[in-house]
């Protein structure tokens, strides 16, 4: 038994000492990354739930486009740093110019009225020497014929990754590339998002969708599941290619937003073989797709798509190259953002994203800078933020400490609280509804509700365009009169007695119905079920008692909401928008008559139909940024802030925070294609990691003293008795017995 404590004791010191030892090694104990990735030119984040889609023809959630965006070239990008946000080349070699043409063909000079314009053309010319990354799709024979395109189903079942397949090739992207992509969109098995919008716009795309469903109609029936068509056998009216390095694209009269189109991987580059490749039998079933596997020109390339645990972007060998931007804004150079101006792109050679589905064990693995960036969830808000009395945030000592930086850029987004513009109390255009609006407006506080519930991450939209947008107006000439004054230098709400002389004056006089006494109820629509709800439905109903006037909610599920609003029968509802492209039309279409969600299931929740603003937004749509575009949205703005078919509420501020090694930090909300221009300072992070992370010793050494201790006694009485003659230990046991 003694000899057995004393093994015991002696291992569990040893295993100690060993373990203390081991503080000596190399790198923190705790990194979740290998050594070898956190001394090299890696950038660490994470993702919550593995994207959907991969498929640029399918994909269009952020989540998606966060990787997407850095494989694929559509023809057009976002400049990196300049605001408001410009289009600039990407794959293309210039901005493609709109040509005008009338129903006879004729040409159309460029300020030609839009309701001459039958047609417009946009012809693309690509950069020539771009190449694909290296692919098994793309491995050709001596005969230049695919490799991989004829697999047996014992092949496909033995192949699980496209590591699996040994040879991989390249080619030089064309013109053709991009006219497929396009065709894809109708692709009955890929269920694009948007090509119900442009079949409205690219000519002969119904007829062509009709021509292609008829197809793999006919393919299935024959084939199976597994058919597959070659869509180069169905012409597609209105694209055409030119040559190998331009194709045009032919748009039913005037519609200049579709160049902000051309930025989204929809509009991609796609070779033909990737639909050969993977669309052999047994394919799907491994998940061997686009959707899984991309295949782009890009700076980057997906290596490893494990969704329960990583996924890894590297450096494209064959990426034809690109310069980081050399201007900006005024105060790019000042704040280091044109220090790498002029250098080829990329400058992160790997970017790995590990599966986090919970904030608070990411947070944490920032904090100790085993993740280069960091978002600020509520649950970590105060201990990153603090936001003074004016509103402004900064860090907190401890994040200031540690070298973190703090962005902030309101987003091109807006959640506002709508009237339904059909309804016979708050709806209408004549003068009592609209006052009754525009006091309801006034009462509700969201200096207030942002504060309380948005932990201040956001600004109190004086209309329908966000800042950032063309057409916003910032300052006191940007103001909403009817809810807000401008008083010193900044805009202050306008009084709660303010809000009851309008009341008054809508016939609701101290909150009751002037001709009959009944007190004013008004009915809120809304799908809550969260925590956070409760509080936040009662904040609303204080802030009409201000006025006397009840609120009522009227909570429902997703669907019976949804149903409502499509027939018209909410009051106030609570809706948003989030950009599609930055321009202005994107949002003042939300307030388009023609396009009312009861009478046409469009985006006008509202439903207003104002006919002076209708016929200025017909007029502002189709013109370029300008003096008189400016103009012209003025006006519609100041219409829609007198009718006040909404509460404007809010534009968020997106908050991310940053470690001192992560560098060209510059948030962009149009483009998402930002990896390429980042750059990391791996002999910083490894400083600040090891020095973040030392471990404490001190408990085991005291376990290990402890340990010792107990052992002591034992290994005292196992040393006497080894050193007692046997003749005298057997007196001593004899004795006592």
């Amino acid at each position: 038994m003694t000899n057995r404590i004393f093994r015991w004791g002696r291992a569990a010191v040893a295993g100690l000492l060993i373990i203390a030892l081991g503080a000596c090694g190399e790198g923190p104990w705790n990194n979740p990354h290998s050594a070898a990735e956190e001394r090299g030119n890696v950038l660490f984040s994470s993702f919550s739930e593995r994207p959907k889609h991969l498929d640029p023809a399918r994909s269009y959630s952020s989540n998606e486009y966060a990787f997407i965006g850095q494989i694929y070239e559509p023809p057009l990008q976002y400049h990196y740093l300049k605001r408001p946000y410009e289009l600039i080349p990407l794959s293309a070699a210039s901005l493609p110019e709109a040509r005008y043409y009338d129903a006879a063909d004729q040409p159309l000079p460029a300020d030609a009225a839009a309701e001459a314009v039958a047609y417009t053309v946009y012809e693309v010319h690509i950069r020539p020497g771009m190449h694909y990354q290296p692919h098994p799709a793309l491995a050709v024979n001596a005969a230049g014929e695919g490799v991989y395109f004829k697999l047996s189903r014992e092949q496909v079942a033995a192949a699980n990754t496209l590591a699996d397949f040994p040879e991989h090739g390249s080619r030089e992207v064309t013109a053709a590339d991009f006219v497929h992509q396009i065709k894809r969109l109708v692709h009955p098995k890929l269920h694009s998002p948007i090509v119900g919008l442009m079949s409205e716009y690219i000519t002969g795309m119904q007829a062509y969708q009709a021509s292609v469903q008829k197809a793999y109609e006919d393919a299935v029936a024959r084939d199976g599941k597994n058919a597959f068509i070659d869509l180069s056998r169905y012409p597609l009216e209105g694209v055409e290619v030119v040559d190998d390095y331009t194709y045009r694209i032919k748009i039913r009269g005037v519609y200049p937003q579709f160049v902000y189109w051309l930025s989204m991987p929809f509009f991609s580059p796609m070779p033909p073989e990737a639909d050969r490749f993977y669309g052999q039998p047994g394919m799907a079933e491994k998940n061997l797709t686009l959707d899984w596997y991309p295949l782009g020109s890009g700076p980057y390339m997906l290596t490893v798509n494990n969704p329960n645990r990583e996924m890894v972007l590297e450096k494209n060998p064959r990426f034809h190259g690109e310069l980081y931007p050399s201007e900006g804004e005024e105060q790019d150079a000042k704040n280091g953002l044109l220090a790498d101006a002029g250098k080829a792109l990329p400058l992160i050679d790997k970017a790995v994203y590990s599966l986090e589905k919970e904030s608070i064990p990411y947070w944490n693995k920032f904090l100790q800078g085993y993740y280069d960036a960091s978002g600020v969830s509520s649950d970590s808000f105060d201990q990153a933020v603090r936001v003074g009395a004016q509103g402004e945030a900064s860090l907190t000592d401890d994040m200031r400490k540690k070298g973190i930086a703090l962005k902030t850029t309101v987003a091109a987004s807006t959640f506002y609280m709508g009237f339904n513009m059909l309804d016979s109390v708050v709806g209408g255009l004549n003068e009592r509804a609209r006052k009754l609006r525009q006091a309801v407006s006034i009462a509700i506080d969201y200096e207030e509700y942002i504060s309380i519930f948005a932990n201040g991450r956001g600004l109190p939209a004086q209309g329908p365009l966000p800042p950032g947008i063309f057409g916003n107006v910032s300052g006191r000439a940007g103001i909403n009169p009817y809810v807000y004054d401008w008083v010193g230098d900044a805009a202050r709400r306008k009084s709660i007695d303010t809000a009851r002389r309008l009341l008054a004056e809508a016939g609701y006089p101290n909150g009751a119905d002037a001709q009959t006494g009944a007190p004013l109820l008004l009915n809120l629509d809304i799908t809550a079920g969260g925590p956070d709800d409760k509080a936040r439905l009662n904040w609303f109903r204080k802030q009409l008692q201000k006025i006397n006037v009840e609120l009522n909610i009227r909570n429902t599920d997703y669907n019976r909401f949804q149903d409502k609003m499509l027939k018209g029968n909410a009051q106030i509802f609570m809706w948003g928008w989030n950009a599609d492209y930055p321009d202005p039309e994107n949002f003042l279409f939300l307030l388009y008559g023609p396009n009312a969600k009861a009478k046409s299931q469009g985006e006008n929740a509202a439903n207003y139909d104002n006919p002076a603003f209708n016929r200025l937004f017909n007029r502002m749509k189709n013109m370029p940024n300008g003096p008189a575009r400016q103009a012209v949205i003025d006006e519609m703005v100041e219409i829609a802030r007198y009718d006040a078919p909404w509460i404007w509420g809010f534009n968020p501020k997106d908050f991310r925070l940053y470690h001192a090694w992560y560098k060209n930090a510059q948030p962009n909300l149009m483009a998402n294609n930002t990896l390429k221009y980042l750059r990391i300072d791996p002999v910083l992070r490894a400083e600040k990691q090891n020095e973040w992370n030392q471990p404490v010793l001190w408990p085991l050494g005291l376990v290990a003293g402890v340990l010792l201790l107990s052992v002591l006694p034992a290994l005292a009485l196992y040393r006497r008795r080894l050193h007692t003659p046997v003749k005298k230990r057997a007196a001593a046991a004899a004795s006592g017995a």
